[in-house]
């Protein structure tokens, strides 16, 4: 995956909380839990209680710290071919940009969500959550959070390749919950949480969906400060990381590792397998109406 050099990054939609406290009761609903939210999801505890330490982290060592450092730090396109932290801001960008036109194109009024970074645990409008949550998306404030360890525990807990491409997709997943939000299709779930066949597995497989969908315009998608694509090259490689990201964290994969076998009537997510066809049913066809995992 490359950026275009030149391109100007817009750092308003990113708020950088890493560093500072959190606490409380923790909320789940991402892209995955991590091996403890998989047996707290099973038994009915408190996710909180597989966080990290009661401090939270400091942040990795040349990254920013602070909104204000954040946008310093990542002004252009060259930044994210350089940082991971403003790699994932001009994702975040890409991926706002192309919606923004989708919605548009069919009459509809899209609203930004900011993404937040934090670490080890943060406060949301769902509930405090912790690192452990893994990335999710709280439609109660419009949202998306991710604390950047996940994708270093993504490759060691889940066995995951990683890669630049590989964070994109989780990324577009979590931006796809942000636009099920504003199309409705989040209320219409209600309680149907758990099973292969409830509304929970195919909100998750829908944004999956919707994730293939912005790779597929990820190259040809213009910025409106320059008037060309922010992403400026993406390889097969990228494509395969991102297939093997949405395959390690299907639901029997998961749960594969957390407890030595697979129970689809537990699962909230997908299979690997059904959360790689999605992806791929969307970057193949690139058209949002392709993702009707409902139907």
């Amino acid at each position: 995956m490359q950026f275009d050099d030149d391109a100007q990054l817009d750092s308003s939609q990113v708020q950088d909380r890493r560093g500072i406290p959190g606490g409380g009761l923790a909320v789940g609903g991402g892209v995955v839990g991590l091996l403890g939210l998989v047996v707290a999801l099973l038994f009915g505890v408190d996710p909180g209680m597989f966080g990290g330490s009661s401090q939270p982290a400091a942040p990795p060592v040349g990254q920013a710290t602070s909104s204000a450092q954040l946008a310093s730090a990542c002004k252009t396109g060259a930044d994210a071919n350089k940082r991971q932290d403003c790699r994932i801001l001009a994702v975040v960008n890409s991926v706002q940009t192309y919606w923004q036109a989708d919605f548009t194109s069919e009459g509809r009024s899209y609203r930004q969500a900011p993404t937040v970074l934090f670490t080890d645990r943060v406060a949301t409008a769902c509930g405090t959550a912790t690192s452990a949550v893994g990335p999710f998306y709280c439609p109660g404030d419009g949202k998306a959070y991710f604390d950047l360890g996940f994708f270093d525990d993504m490759t060691r807990q889940l066995g995951a390749k990683g890669g630049p491409f590989a964070e994109a997709y989780v990324v577009a997943h979590e931006y796809g919950h942000h636009v099920q939000d504003l199309l409705g299709t989040t209320a219409k779930v209600g309680g149907d949480r758990q099973g292969a066949d409830s509304g929970s597995v195919k909100l998750e497989l829908q944004a999956d969906c919707y994730a293939g969908v912005w790779t597929h315009h990820a190259t040809t998608t213009p910025q409106p400060s320059t008037g060309r694509p922010l992403i400026t090259q993406l390889t097969d490689q990228d494509i395969a990381l991102a297939l093997d990201a949405a395959g390690s964290v299907g639901d029997d994969r998961i749960q594969q590792r957390a407890t030595g076998r697979s129970n689809p009537e537990t699962w909230t997510h997908g299979s690997s397998a059904q959360r790689q066809q999605w992806f791929t049913t969307g970057y193949r066809s690139g058209d949002p109406a392709s993702c009707n995992t409902f139907g």
